[in-house]
């Protein structure tokens, strides 16, 4: 049980590594629109996935219950919902903003267990509090510098909350179907939802010059594959709270690409911020580590 732990949660840490350079290499594609990108991810993604789907678990595709593929369908849904709204954001906005606030997701995820009945330790209550703190602070930093980013702040906040749902949906999902055939009619919702909005929108999804498609390919095989697709991956031993509140990690490094490569370097008061998502995020794993049973 240990072993298995620890191989989930060293998988966690490589998605959100890749995970973190979604923000700043969705900033750095200009030539692509917004949802554009969010189409083109998941349906390369799918293209890659088709095959595995198709002849590895084509069987666990038919015999998934109904239950089960429309939770699925209803989390590629949210999945979309939180792409729409988030890419945009990083328009509008810091990329430290926009991420900080989109992965508020731990904060949702809290609330919604709570809602479902489920209690949680006094501590991980205290340590989302904390972070939720961080996220305040953050905001503050864009409140004082233009409306369209508080426009853009809300849009990221909005994407966090539709990932809490896509976490805990996923989660469910997971109790009885395996990665890939969940991830699959996850990724191929999101993909029919996103290019309905392309379309409605009139998003333009191409010709893109070569450098474009050589950055959708690399944001897929990173955010997409390794990130969206490792946290599917683990959400069924580790648990919605702590893969979402993981995901918190992503902040900071994603702060950190912006300033290396974009030159977004972060202020004294969204470093504070960041400073104080990551205590409460340390206190919510540690609580999480008390409460589970040892081994």
């Amino acid at each position: 049980m240990r072993s298995a732990v620890t191989v989930d949660l060293v998988l966690l840490l490589i998605a959100v590594t890749a995970l973190a350079l979604s923000a700043p290499l969705i900033a750095h594609i200009t030539a692509v629109p917004a949802l554009a990108i969010a189409f083109w991810r998941n349906a390369m993604a799918v293209g890659v996935l088709t095959p595995f789907a198709l002849l590895r678990h084509r069987a666990e595709l038919r015999s998934m219950g109904r239950r089960a593929l429309l939770l699925a369908v209803a989390s590629g849904a949210l999945l979309a919902l939180h792409f729409a709204v988030w890419l945009p954001s990083l328009a509008m906005t810091s990329v430290a903003s926009s991420t900080a606030l989109v992965t508020t997701t731990p904060i949702w995820t809290m609330l919604l267990l709570r809602l479902r009945g489920e209690r949680q330790h006094g501590l991980i209550w205290a340590g989302t509090a904390l972070a939720f703190l961080g996220v305040v602070i953050l905001t503050g930093v864009d409140l004082s510098s233009s409306p369209r980013a508080l426009a853009g702040d809300g849009l990221a906040l909005a994407g966090g909350m539709a990932a809490a749902g896509y976490v805990l949906l996923g989660a469910e999902v997971r109790r009885t179907v395996s990665t890939v055939p969940y991830t699959y009619v996850c990724y191929a919702t999101t993909t029919v939802l996103l290019l309905a909005a392309c379309l409605v929108s009139g998003a333009s999804l191409g010709p893109y010059d070569g450098g474009a498609w050589g950055q959708l390919v690399l944001l897929t095989v990173t955010a997409q594959l390794l990130g969206h697709s490792l946290v599917n991956r683990v959400v069924k031993g580790l648990g919605p709270s702590v893969t979402s509140t993981a995901i918190l990690l992503e902040t900071p490094g994603a702060a950190l690409i912006a300033a290396l490569w974009l030159g977004q370097l972060p202020s004294v008061a969204a470093c504070a911020a960041l400073a104080v998502i990551l205590a409460g995020l340390a206190v919510v794993i540690s609580a999480d580590r008390r409460r589970r049973p040892p081994a």
